[in-house]
């Protein structure tokens, strides 16, 4: 039973693809590398400004929609109470959805901006407008139109998985009315492969990042050595927690990671708040949320367009960090989505949509306005050089040494250091979830076969694992962004299937039959009375 559920040409196709980037890059690393690379030089310059108008977009499509009447349609049975609590399901899909990449550029990516900031301003190490930036750069970049990307296709995978009662979890499922039945063909298998590609290459580089970051910690309280030894065996004990968690299953496994996540994210923030410099702290970030709220336009926008026609230096920062992260969401939206989606159940599309964006934005904003200001603090008073060590010996480096800067410094980086484990973990178990459903011809019982769901924990881990030790990761990152180019049109089809679907109504039909959007939801209850109606009537006169 358990094989015939399996959708063998997606899973094996996903193989294939695979493997047929990796063996290149591993028998030929530096011209494949060099290809690469020039590949997203091209697709990152020529088509940036895609990837900023996709990312507004989709923000803007969000918010009319989850104020329209449609908002109100509730995700299950009318009467159906939330699956999970708000807090336990603002953790699942927060931990989800960042994963220790929030401890690792949440502390250091400040330095980044310091150095060479955005809108043309000269670096300079007290130029006012250099560090407002620095501060605030990143609590843009992961803010609300990262978390509207997200959430994009978990509004209609929701609407048919909760609404239509269809047994599947796949991206290729959201574009059904508009794909028809070619979604049962090669292009709906393509669209959930190259899904599945864009995830593995994301996932082994939040590895590449979590690992050194984890390693550099355990050689700061140990003081072994940080060599390829002691990361291997990190992401061997990170994979068996998060296997273990994907076998035990969403409610037991997950959720209590996330819920333990949770908890230790905010002691760490209040401990960094209360013992760092506080008011600065409370002042730089209020001082960042006014900046974005004045130009959130001109940054979700900004694409140096004089440069080369009219002599002005080109930075390469819109094609370096606010393209470069569109492009990393977009790459992680299906699976990010998908399981949106799937904790949601009770929920209304309103409440999904304004939730995970409030939610995720407010979580970024606390991790980058705590841990990114405290460094950015150091830097400032002369305390710790932090920018000094950042070129020197790397960021995880760099970190590792700014958490040391607190009081207790060795049960902060023990904290640190553990908190990174679990985030990781979180990340992978619902990663390895999600691969699964997408593998699969139906999802029973809400819940993909176990053994389907270990088979790709441990995927996850050893293709990153043997690119690790090749030098590969960096290389497998970008190959994974440009193999998600397509995916700037199949979120626009998705916006656009989900227009053409009632989601007004909530029968469960057979058929996904195109039709506009319902924003009246008074006139849709009065159809579905009428229906009712006509069926009770066709009933009784049988």
């Amino acid at each position: 039973m358990g094989k015939k559920l399996i959708d063998w040409p997606t899973f094996i196709a996903s193989f294939i693809i695979i493997l047929a980037v990796v063996i290149p890059l591993v028998l030929f690393p530096e011209a494949g590398s060099e290809l690469i690379a020039e590949l997203n030089d091209y697709i990152s310059g020529y088509f940036g400004f895609l990837y900023l108008l996709m990312g507004l977009g989709i923000f803007l499509f969000l918010v009319f929609v989850a104020f329209s009447q449609n908002g109100q349609v509730k995700l299950g049975e009318e009467d159906e109470k939330p699956e999970f609590k708000t807090a336990t399901w603002a953790g699942m899909l927060f931990s989800a959805g960042i994963g220790s990449s929030i401890l690792y550029w949440g502390t250091i990516e400040w330095a980044f901006y310091y150095q060479g900031p955005p809108f043309g301003i000269e670096p300079g190490s007290q130029e006012l407008e250099t560090i407002q930036w620095a501060s605030t750069y990143g609590i843009f970049h992961w803010g609300p139109i990262a978390w509207a990307i997200y959430v994009l296709p978990a509004v209609p995978m929701a609407y048919f998985f909760y609404v239509r009662k269809t047994p599947v979890i796949k991206i290729s499922e959201t574009v059904r009315p508009l794909l028809k039945g070619w979604t049962d063909t090669y292009v709906g298998k393509f669209i959930d492969v190259l899904f599945i590609f864009g995830l593995l290459g994301g996932a082994g580089t939040t590895l590449a990042l979590g690992t050194p970051l984890i390693s550099r910690g355990i050689s700061d309280l140990t003081g072994l050595e940080d060599n390829m030894i002691m990361r291997t065996i990190i992401l061997l004990i990170v994979t068996a927690i998060f296997a273990v968690s994907s076998y035990v299953g969403l409610k037991e496994g997950i959720r209590r990671l996330s819920n333990l996540n949770l908890a230790l994210s905010i002691l760490l923030l209040v401990f960094v708040f209360v013992m760092g410099p506080t008011l600065f702290i409370a002042e730089t970030t209020t001082n960042s949320i006014g900046l974005i709220f004045d130009n959130f336009f001109r940054m979700s926008t900004w694409t140096e367009p004089f440069a080369q026609v009219a002599g002005f230096e080109e930075t390469g920062f819109p094609e370096a960090w606010t393209v470069f992260y569109w492009a990393w969401w977009l790459v992680y939206a299906p699976f990010v989505g998908l399981f949106i989606a799937r904790i949601s159940r009770g929920r209304t599309i309103r409440q999904m949509i304004i939730g995970t964006m409030i939610y995720g934005t407010l979580g970024c904003l606390v991790f980058f306005g705590v841990m990114g200001n405290f460094g950015l603090y150091l830097q400032l008073t002369g305390e710790f050089d932090v920018v000094s060590l950042l070129n020197d010996e790397g960021a995880p480096a760099a970190i590792i040494s700014i958490i040391n800067q607190l009081p207790f410094s060795t049960v902060m980086v023990a904290l640190f250091v553990f908190l990174s484990v679990v985030f990781l973990a979180t990340t992978f178990d619902s990663s390895s979830f999600i691969l699964a459903a997408v593998t699969q011809k139906k999802v029973a019982n809400e819940e993909p076969l176990r053994w389907n769901r270990m088979f790709w924990a441990f995927t996850l881990c050893l293709l990153p694992l043997t690119l690790m030790y090749l030098g590969g990761l960096e290389t497998l990152q970008t190959a994974s962004i440009i193999g998600g180019f397509p995916l700037i049109f199949i979120m626009f089809m998705i916006a656009w299937s989900f227009m053409r679907t009632s989601t007004g109504d909530l029968i469960a039909d057979d058929q996904y039959e195109p039709k506009t959007i319902i924003l009246d939801y008074k006139k849709v209850k009065e159809k579905l009375r009428i229906k009712r109606r006509k069926k009770k009537k066709k009933e009784d006169n049988n």
